[in-house]
């Protein structure tokens, strides 16, 4: 995790380091970049590394470390004053605390002791700040956990919810109710993601014509008992506009069934006749789809 600690004050007699944002907190350490820390001491940023690589004794991991590629683009996407770091081939390194101090043995500057004292100075500060509001930053941490345990409550029912729009009581529609019981049908094609496959001995345009009805990159499958030649042209038609149908011959089947990705439904009268004669329409959220797809 990188969070922006606080800042540095002055030192010398009249120049300032303007280090806000500067004092980091990675991997549960607050460090400063070796690229800031390099401003604040007047030198190239490589001429550090270089510094603390040819005293690597004195630098051991507590005292400076290079971030991973991660903890890079997290700095990137967090501090937009780091964003020079995107194009950059190396991993930058940090330095902590003790490895400030002791940079002020390895640079030989006439400001480098200076600096390093005024920057300590400013790690103090941020631990007594740090602790003094220990309570308060607790306290956020067990807010944002109740707000993502919100969060994931308010998820889990949103699904339950769509589950349940997705699954509806069993319906019976009665004479004349052809418009209700059209609405109906075509809702739940609507509600498909992946694929749609309709199990009916008897179909026609019309069903194709509610089959497209589907959102975009749903496949839609018709298995029926008899494709007839005026079939054949009209689904040729269809597909020669629309995204195709595939319709395959089947015929060990009573019953009517519609299965919505990985919901089934029993329909009881052909979906061309909805609303002609009294029927019904049920989920069955007991049958798996993909044994009943197996035996076809």
């Amino acid at each position: 995790m990188i969070e922006n600690q606080g800042t540095i004050a002055q030192y010398g007699s009249s120049s300032q380091i303007s280090a806000d944002d500067k004092i980091i907190s990675i991997r549960g350490e607050q460090v400063i970049l070796d690229r800031d820390l390099a401003e604040l001491y007047g030198v190239e940023t490589k001429r550090l590394n270089q510094q603390a690589n040819r005293n690597s004794q004195r630098f051991p991991v507590s005292f400076r470390f290079q971030l991973s590629t991660k903890e890079k683009e997290e700095l990137v996407a967090k501090c937009n004053r780091y964003e020079a770091l995107k194009y950059s081939s190396s991993l930058p390194y940090v330095f902590t605390e003790q490895g400030v101090a002791m940079l002020s043995a390895v640079l030989h500057t006439p400001t480098a002791i200076e600096v390093s004292v005024k920057i300590m100075d400013a790690f103090v500060a941020m631990r007594h700040f740090l602790a003094s509001n220990a309570q308060v930053f607790q306290r956020l941490d067990r807010i944002e956990y109740k707000l993502l345990e919100s969060d994931h409550k308010f998820e889990e029912l949103y699904t339950k919810l769509e589950e349940k729009s997705l699954d509806p009581k069993p319906k019976v529609f009665y004479d004349g109710q052809i418009y209700d019981a059209y609405q109906f049908v075509c809702n739940l094609i609507k509600s498909a993601q992946k694929r749609i496959i309709l199990i009916d001995n008897y179909i026609d345009e019309n069903v194709l014509t509610m089959l497209d009805k589907r959102a975009k990159d749903v496949s839609a499958t018709i298995y029926t008992k008899d494709i007839s030649k005026q079939l054949n042209l009209d689904i040729a038609k269809h597909d020669a506009q629309y995204p195709k149908i595939e319709v395959k011959k089947f015929t060990r089947s009573h019953d009517r069934f519609l299965i919505l990705d990985n919901r089934v439904y029993l329909v009881g009268a052909s979906i061309k006749d909805l609303g002609k004669k009294w029927f019904g329409i049920a989920p069955m959220p007991e049958t798996d789809a993909e044994s009943l797809l197996s035996n076809l």
